[in-house]
């Protein structure tokens, strides 16, 4: 039977402690047959109620996404037998869910299919998806197919979904990042062999364009982004050699900036807050010795330097970051012991956390 209580992880991203619009936390894990949810019982905290649990069947790799109106996206890549029982082929297909308020119901999950309609015996080699919701509520699924392209999927007029788009390119991995910014527009960051590849709006609902690639090569899956100033996003990714995060600022032109660090395998968590008086940034990974890793610098200054430091017990995936209804740092991690574990910021002056919190 489905574990109703205990995860098994955290979700395929850094984004799954998510702030709803009446300012409560939610926090989401992985369980087995579905996923966990936690969610605080007034904002600010420091009750929560849960775990509830989701049923989700054969999910094999799950993200989320939020938009602006806070509907929390939920997209899966999932994998059932068919049928006809016992050895019969996998079913792959993307599969989506939302919640609309904090404390309710998920929908019932809908299949998005799967793009390899026409080439049945390449659709088990379909990758992970990843999402991005612009500010009219429009979500965007991307996801590696087959052959290391990209396909997107999104939302139409009247909540129809278009078909599948081919971004016709090659040998690109698992572990895309999208976002939109504060304008609307979408981009997308999909890992390679050799650089990160790029893709943009220039403008909300518009085509995505091929941009500029990135070097050098991200280790796959390790990316996110986050706005660090308007319309502009910065990626922050390990380095697949293995010698930290580095940090990429599309906009700028610049080469990527080296921020150290140890980082495992797994997404970068990334937030802004003000830390003195200082619009910072501040990053969170699961190191190689599996626990959190947390450090600080000036937003867009990542030049000034930073130094990480480890907190907490080891984790299962990568930890999660961000902003209370005070206005206070939270660092969420799932514990060896499948337990939502929380940090808050102090109430002092700097980022020092308070003690670890077993929910």
């Amino acid at each position: 039977m489905p574990s109703r209580s205990t995860s098994t992880g955290a979700p395929d991203t850094a984004r799954w402690l998510l702030r709803g619009r009446d300012g409560r936390l939610t926090a989401y894990a992985r369980a087995e047959g579905g996923l966990l949810r936690w969610t605080e019982t007034a904002p600010g905290g420091p009750r929560w109620s849960g775990p509830d649990f989701f049923e989700a069947p054969g999910l094999t790799y799950l993200t989320l996404a939020q938009g602006s109106d806070g509907y929390v996206h939920f997209l899966g890549r999932r994998e059932l037998r068919d049928a006809t029982g016992a050895g019969g082929d996998a079913v792959v297909d993307i599969v989506h869910s939302v919640q609309y308020q904090s404390g309710r119901p998920l929908m019932d999950w809908r299949t998005l299919g799967n793009p390899h309609t026409k080439r049945v015996d390449r659709a088990p080699s379909l990758g992970a998806p990843a999402a991005a919701v612009d500010t009219e509520g429009t979500v965007h699924v991307f996801v590696r197919d087959a052959v290391g392209s990209v396909r997107m999927r999104r939302e139409g007029k009247g909540g129809k979904w278009e078909g599948w788009k081919d971004f016709k390119v090659l040998d690109t991995l698992d572990g895309m990042a999208a976002l939109a910014t504060s304008t609307g527009r979408v981009e997308v960051f999909a890992p390679g062999g050799k650089a990160t590849l790029r893709w943009a709006q220039e403008k909300q609902g518009g085509e995505l364009q091929r941009a500029d690639d990135l070097p050098p090569a991200p280790a796959p899956g390790s990316g996110t982004l986050i706005e660090t100033a308007p319309d502009r996003l910065t990626y922050y990714a390990s380095d697949a050699l293995g010698d930290g995060v580095l940090a990429h600022r599309p906009a700028g032109g610049a080469a990527a900036v080296p921020l150290g660090g140890a980082p495992g395998p797994g997404p970068t968590a990334a937030v802004r807050t003000t830390v003195d008086g200082y619009d910072c940034t501040v990053l969170a990974h699961r190191t190689r010795s599996g626990r959190p890793g947390l450090a600080a610098f000036p937003t867009e200054d990542e030049g000034a330097g930073l130094w990480w430091a480890e907190t907490g017990e080891p984790c299962l995936g990568a930890p999660s970051l961000t902003i209370d209804a005070r206005g206070r740092v939270v660092m969420a991690a799932i514990g060896l012991d499948g337990t939502l574990r929380l940090a808050r910021q102090k109430a002092e002056p700097g980022l020092a956390l308070e003690a670890w919190t077993r929910v």
